[in-house]
């Protein structure tokens, strides 16, 4: 009986390349596997058809061979072609030969058995941690250092991280020889579980270290001065580069994020990176104009020059006194907003002179075309 030819088999042409004709063996092994057919012996019949097609145009040198002679060539000339013959092949030898079709492509569900690239604990990062830090808006404008305490995890010294007493090591799983998982095959079809006697790991640890009883870390408080920069603002997030737990049997370590709350000030307040107060200025001063003297957040002084016929709530603005930036070395300014300060008392002698100077410059206040005019009745005391 003849054979059906490889290549048609696989339904390529006999100019197709290696990748063609894997792909080929892939699209056919999916759809004629024994796990997805079972009992049907057709697909089984097509699975090693496939596989046997493969098994030759796979290999440049047979591949070479089948092309000139066909069947014939590893029939009677001796080559070393398919050596299972089409009717007794193994399913065990198929997935042996083509691990990396099944491993890569079906998954370990389908007759691939994973290996452990090495036996003992895969290195794990620790995690990231965050915590938060208060400072006055006085600290955010200068600077500050601040102690940062918590707990966290660190690699123990017992092991140096590895998690195993001195002078012992790990053991490669012998329940599952490393793997991880145990296959179980009950006729075509297959299965695996994960290993109970390694859950999973492919490894055991037979003298773990009593420091951290074979973690590799330990729980530990720690405390350190972290530097909040000059400029900082609210709600502002730190990374302190490996502050976070330590990393599993050698891992890197995480992150800690400090998170800056910066508490309101009384006098001062920060609209962007403006630093902005209010200085109470008497009628006088406001009209007649004057120079005064105000301390600044850092306690520094400055002299403010007062126009004459400055409105309340006129802004004054002071450059580069205000918050320095975190990108690049410009700064904000300082914002002085004016004010009138309105006495509620006045001795009798005040109060008659101010009336007098009423008297003399009326009690018109229309110059500005913004306001709303108010008709002047009376004082009221």
């Amino acid at each position: 009986m003849s054979k059906k030819d490889y290549y048609e088999t696989l339904g390529v042409t006999k100019s197709a390349s290696q990748t063609e004709i894997k792909a080929a063996y892939r699209k056919l092994a999916l759809k004629h596997h024994p796990d997805r057919n079972p009992n049907n012996k057709e697909s089984e019949s097509k699975f090693k058809e496939a596989a046997s097609a493969y098994e030759v145009l796979s290999s440049p040198e047979k591949r070479k061979q089948y092309d000139q002679f066909g069947h014939e060539g590893f029939t009677n000339m001796g080559g070393g072609g398919n050596s299972w013959g089409q009717d007794g092949m193994s399913m065990d030898d198929i997935f042996s030969n083509f691990s990396d079709i099944f491993e890569g492509f079906f998954g370990d569900s389908f007759g691939g058995k994973r290996q452990h690239k090495s036996v003992g604990p895969t290195p794990a990062r620790g995690h990231d941690l965050a915590k938060e830090v208060k400072v006055t808006l006085k600290e955010s404008f200068l600077g500050v250092k601040k102690d940062v305490d918590f707990y966290h995890f660190v690699p123990c010294e017992n092991c140096n991280g590895k998690g195993v007493k001195a002078g012992t090591s790990v053991s490669k799983c012998s329940a599952c020889q490393g793997h991880g998982q145990i296959q179980y095959r009950q006729g075509f079809f297959s299965y695996s579980q994960t290993c109970g006697s390694c859950t999973g790991q492919g490894y055991t640890i037979p003298n773990p270290c009593p420091g951290c009883s074979g973690q590799s870390r330990i729980q530990k408080y720690d405390k350190f001065k972290v530097t909040i920069p000059a400029g900082i603002f609210d709600g502002a997030e730190l990374r302190i580069t490996g502050k976070g737990d330590a990393g599993i049997y050698g891992g890197s370590a995480g992150n800690l994020y400090l998170r800056v709350n910066v508490e309101e000030d009384k006098k001062f307040k920060r609209i962007d990176n403006d630093l902005v107060c209010t200085v109470m200025l008497t009628y006088p001063q406001l009209v007649l104009g004057c120079q005064i003297e105000i301390e600044n957040i850092d306690e520094t002084k400055e002299t403010v020059k007062i126009p004459k016929g400055c409105p309340s709530g006129e802004k004054i603005t002071i450059k580069s006194k205000g918050f320095s930036s975190l990108k690049g070395s410009s700064r904000g300014n300082l914002i002085i907003k004016t004010k009138c300060h309105i006495p509620k008392k006045l001795p009798t002698e005040t109060k008659q002179l101010l009336k007098d100077y009423s008297e003399k410059i009326g009690t018109d206040t229309t110059d500005s075309d913004s306001s709303i005019t108010g008709f002047f009745k009376k004082f009221l005391g």
